[in-house]
């Protein structure tokens, strides 16, 4: 009960702050696990097919996240067929073991850049399908389940134009 409230005030805090955010969604993990066989599948709908925007990958973890990084295959599908998959590695803590992502307690909050300066020229669904690639040091098979990740999602912002008058 207590990480759905908290999950349900950052979404409002995150939606209400920040006035550029087009779409977010995520999903969260019962007991703070990404199963290796959990994908989640994101339905973007109804985005501009004119205006350029940047993605971000939004990931919220705790103390019981046991590495200084995070692989993610990460496939986004075209309305017309196409599919774009990106294997990506993102830093997760610092060489001391501190966390990068913004937070208190036990709670950090990570947005991740995913792609910048993206139009979506094709009208109609894009589906975003999310997993995580983590392994262990000098194992071939993948962590079967990852600790401390609370929840995975993505959100689109309105690209913000530096240096125009």
């Amino acid at each position: 009960m207590r990480i759905t409230l908290l999950l349900i005030l950052s979404c409002i805090t995150l939606i209400s702050c920040d006035h550029n955010i087009v779409k977010t969604q995520s999903v969260a993990f019962s007991d703070a696990q990404w199963s290796l066989t959990e994908a989640p599948v994101f339905k973007i709908e109804s985005i501009d097919t004119v205006n350029t925007y940047d993605m971000f990958l939004n990931m919220r973890n705790n103390h019981d996240y046991a590495y200084s990084n995070l692989y993610l295959i990460a496939e986004m599908k075209f309305p017309q067929g196409k599919i774009v998959t990106d294997t990506l590695e993102y830093d997760m803590a610092t060489p001391q073991g501190q966390f990068l992502g913004t937070g208190y307690s036990d709670v950090y909050e990570n947005k991740l850049w995913y792609k910048e300066g993206v139009r979506f020229r094709e009208s109609g669904t894009y589906l975003l399908t999310l997993r995580h690639a983590m392994r262990k040091n000098g194992s071939v098979d993948g962590i079967a389940q990852l600790e401390g990740v609370l929840d995975i999602g993505y959100s689109i912002e309105k690209q913000v134009q530096h240096g125009s008058n």
